[in-house]
Formats: structure tokens, sequence, C-alpha cells
């Protein structure tokens, strides 16, 4: 008998950023570690990543990481937080070691700590194992993970949906879903995404239908917004290019190599030749891949629609599909893309969210996946908190108690002794280690909130020069300002700030001391009311103090 402990680091109330932990006695094991895309509101920040010092704090005690397939929500932070788990192995299958392999080369990153993890063959720990399972995603060699343990199975699905039409790597392998219910689930930890939508997803998610009619309706150039590890929906696209004359030009190395690589494993059925090299990219019948980078949705396409991309430059002539449904959170930044196509006069497809779903598992096949594991609990993860409570709503309606459901947030810890849900209030440490640029947590919530500052009311710089004996001054005291107003037009403006400066400056100087402290914190005070005064505005306001 054990003592289980089940929580989330990331992935509950938010899209992406998964990564589950499940104790076992002093044992670790952490599903996934993705990442999320950050919204308009965060600016400059590229990225949002789990803060993981609880992990760091326990390495020794991890037995691995178990990721589920090869996209940013599951693996995204491996990147970032690799150098701190060089000896803790990670776990993947084999197109999913390739793309994280492809990640770290990006980042030239050297590691040695990765695992293959085999669909249906055990990985022993002792007392504890896990078991990886075929599930079928949009992207090859997806599983998800079964961890046994002496009080039971814990599965984890990662995402999930059942279409009987994908087999192969993309296959869900049913009977060995049953035979893990069979044997007894203590808890399962199933996707929720969908679960508000009525029915199955398959076929809704397949566009093929769609892809077909675009291409019979445009007579020139194709722009084809995709994600560079959606293999089935690039399939599909693949399959419907065949049927015509054109030529495929793939724009992007990471989008170039991972399309290649699976056309090479012989997850994705397309002749080779028909992929054109990248100056053909403007020829009149050329179909074109754009991917998007990891970190920004849509700025590959953004970048052609701005004009700064050297071998793609978009025209009035050509026509822009867009095929996976816009992620929440990113509605902001699509509009302004779309509309930016729409004043250029290209023809716009945009791929509806209502009608072509995403992979992910819907009302029905979540009451499947329940039907086949029968669990004694039930933990709804991976989605908005709606999301969950709408999961949880679908599991009580086949019967689940509801004192058996674990709806929880980040940090919220359920316990399990000897296999029953024990009354529990601890919680973990969570945050968020927000990524600008290479390196992990150089931006905090103060950056944020200047760089916010600095976009909507600019920054005002006063700069002096004071005698170093005298304390008289010598120089200014003048008034720059960026993002704030237009100087010409605010000339008095200028010299009345100019002229309070000199006087809170002569004030705290008049004894022949200096004191930098006060003479800054009297400059903000005045002048920053007196400018608020007069335009509404609070800008940054840094001052300048030198001595000759």
């Amino acid at each position: 008998m054990s003592k289980i402990k089940i929580f989330a680091l990331g992935g509950l109330n938010e899209n992406g950023k998964n990564m589950y932990v499940v104790e076992v006695d002093q044992d670790i094991f952490v599903f996934d570690a993705g990442l999320k895309y950050a919204d308009d509101k965060m600016l400059g920040v590229d990225y949002i990543i789990p803060n993981y010092d609880y992990l760091k704090e326990n390495k020794k005690r991890i037995k691995g990481f178990f990721i589920t397939h090869g996209h940013d929500s599951q693996m995204g932070a491996i990147p970032d937080i690799i150098e701190d788990f060089k000896e803790v192995p990670i776990y993947g299958t084999r197109f999913t070691l390739e793309i994280i392999k492809q990640e770290l080369e990006e980042e030239k990153i050297t590691a040695n700590n990765l695992k293959l993890a085999e669909p249906h063959r055990s990985i022993k720990f002792g007392k504890n194992s896990i078991f990886p399972i075929s599930l079928t995603h949009s992207v090859p060699d997806t599983v998800g993970y079964v961890l046994y343990t002496p009080d039971g199975a814990i599965f984890y699905t990662g995402n999930f949906v059942f279409d009987p039409t994908l087999i192969g790597a993309y296959q869900t392998d049913i009977g060995k879903l049953a035979y893990v219910g069979k044997q007894g689930v203590l808890c399962l930890l199933s996707e929720s995404l969908y679960a508000d939508r009525p029915g199955f997803t398959s076929p809704k998610h397949r566009i093929a239908k769609f892809m077909s009619e675009a291409l019979n309706k445009c007579d020139g150039r194709i722009l084809c917004n995709v994600s560079s590890s959606g293999l089935t929906r690039i399939q599909e696209i693949f399959t419907e290019v065949s049927k015509t004359d054109r030529s495929v030009v793939i724009l992007g190395k990471r989008l170039e190599r991972t399309i290649m690589k699976a056309i090479d494993l012989k997850l994705i059925d397309f002749d080779k030749n028909r992929i054109a090299n990248i100056h053909q990219a403007n020829q009149p019948n050329s179909f074109i891949l754009v991917a998007d980078e990891r970190e920004k949705p849509y700025s590959n396409m953004g970048r052609i629609v701005k004009g700064y991309d050297r071998f793609v430059k978009i025209t009035s002539d050509d026509h822009v599909i867009f095929t996976s449904p816009v992620e929440a959170g990113q509605e902001r930044r699509s509009t302004k893309l779309f509309d930016e196509i729409a004043r250029i006069g290209a023809d716009l497809m945009i791929l509806p969210s209502k009608q072509y779903l995403g992979y992910h598992a819907s009302r029905e096949d979540l009451l499947l996946m329940l039907g086949l594991m029968n669990p004694t609990y039930y933990f709804p993860v991976i989605g908005e908190y709606r999301h969950q409570v709408e999961n949880a709503k679908a599991a009580m309606a086949v019967g689940m108690q509801e004192d058996h459901i674990l709806t929880l947030l980040n940090g919220q810890v359920a316990v399990f002794e000897n296999g029953v849900l024990q009354e529990n209030r601890e919680k973990m440490k969570i945050d968020e280690i927000l990524i600008d640029g290479k390196q992990a947590g150089d931006v905090g919530e103060l950056v944020l909130k200047d760089r916010e500052l600095l976009s909507e009311n600019g920054i005002v710089i006063v700069s002096v020069t004071l005698d170093r004996s005298t304390k008289e001054v010598v120089s200014g005291p003048e008034i720059l300002t960026r993002g704030f107003i237009y100087v010409k037009d605010h000339i008095d403006l200028i010299k009345e700030a100019e002229r309070i400066s000199l006087e809170v400056i002569e004030q705290h100087t008049k004894d022949h001391t200096l004191d930098f402290n006060k003479i800054k914190s009297g400059l903000r005070d005045k002048l920053g009311k007196y400018l608020y005064q007069e335009t509404e505005c609070k800008p940054m306001i840094l001052i300048v103090l030198q001595e000759v």
C-alpha cells in the first residue's frame, strides 16, 4: 500500500503549459513539460513555462519526464529546463524524441538523457512501472502513460481522439485500453479542451473537403499556414495537393526538417520530388507551406505579410489559407493579421472553427475513454476551468460520484492513501516563468509593468550636470521624451518641465550637499504631477544626474 500525490504545476485552468506530477511514496513521475503562448498583454514575452522549483528541489527522487507527444503544449519547456535535469531521463516515443532533438539542436543544447518509450512495453521502476499506450492525435507516435502502482493504475491520456480511419503510428490501441481498465484504474487524468462539444470529434477534424474546395477555387499561388507538428493535417493537405500539378515549397527549416523526417520514417506519404526549392516560391502554381515558430503563433506569416521575408512577398493575386482553428488567447493577433492580408487584397480562407475541430476529445470521446478505463477517481486536466467542469459533468452523467471527481487548480494536491482519496488542503507553490529571449526567468512582473507603462505613456528623461564641488547646475536640466508627446507641438510644456526640474534640484542642493535619492523622488513627484495635470498621462520618468 502506498501514499500517492497527484498535482499540476501547469495545465489546469489554462491552455498549454502542461506539467503533471504523480508521487508514489518517494518516487516522482512527471508527465509532459509544455509551454504556453504569451498573449498580447505580455509585452515582449515569447512564451511561458511552469515554475519547476519543486522538481529541482526533489531532483533525486524523479524517475523521469514522460512526454506524450511532440507538441509545444506538451514538450515545449524541455529546452528551457533540461540543463537542470541532466541526470533525469526524458522518455518519449520515436517521433516525439525526433521533435525534441530538433528543438535542442536549434538551441545548441546537448542532451544524453533522452530515452525511447516504446508503446506497449513496460518500463520498470522498482514496485512501480510505466506502460505507454498508443493513442490518436494530430502527431504520430502519440501515447498516454499508465503508471502502475501497488494501489492501482493511474492513466494520463494527454491529447487524444478516437478515429478508426487513422492507422499505423496514428492508431489507438483500444484493446490495450480495455485491458488496463479491467485490471483496475485508481485515477484517470483525461483532457478537457472540447468537453463542452457534443458528439465525437471524428470526422469533424478532417479538412480534406475544405482543402479540395480551396485548391479547385484558387488559380494563383497559395500560401498555407500549418502547425509544424500537425502531421495528420499536413498529410491531408499533401493528399489533395498531389491531385493537382502544383509544386510544394516549404518555408522554414524546422517545418522542412520535420516533414522530410516524417517522409523518411513513412509517417507521411508524399513524393519528395514534388517538393521544390525555396527559390521557386514565386512561381504562379506553387503551394507554399508556412509554419509558426514555437514561441510565436503566426510569426512567419506575419513576417511575409509585412514584407520582411527574403523569399516570399504576398500580393493581391495570392490566396492565403489558415488550416488550424485560432487558439485561445491569440484572437487579437490573428484578427490583426487577417485584416492586414485583406488590406493587401489577397484572397483569405480561414478554416471555420465551428465546422472543423482540432484533434481533441469531444464529449463522446471522453465518455468512451471513461467506459474503457472505468476509474475509481476522475481528474479532468488540460484546459480552462470551465472545460474541466464540463468534463466533470460528463463523468457524472454516466454515473461517477461527484466526490470521486477532482476539479483542481494548479498546485492543489490530491492525496490517496491505500487507494482512498483523503481530506487534504496541501498546496504546492506554483508560478510562471516568462521567457524573453534565450534565458528562463529573465522577465518578471516588474519588467512587464514597466513595458506596459512605456507602451501606454512613453518615457521622460531629465538630464542634469552638476559641479562636483559647489553642487551648482552646470548644464540642464534637459528634458528628452520618447513615446510621450510630439515635442515641436509642446515647447511650452517642455520649458515648464525644465523650470520645475531646476527648481527641485536647486532646492535640494542649496546647502552645497547632494542627496541623489531626494532629488530623484522630488523630481518624480512634482514633475509627474505636472505632466499628468497637463496631459492626463503618466510617463515613466528617468533622472540622469552627473557631476563634473
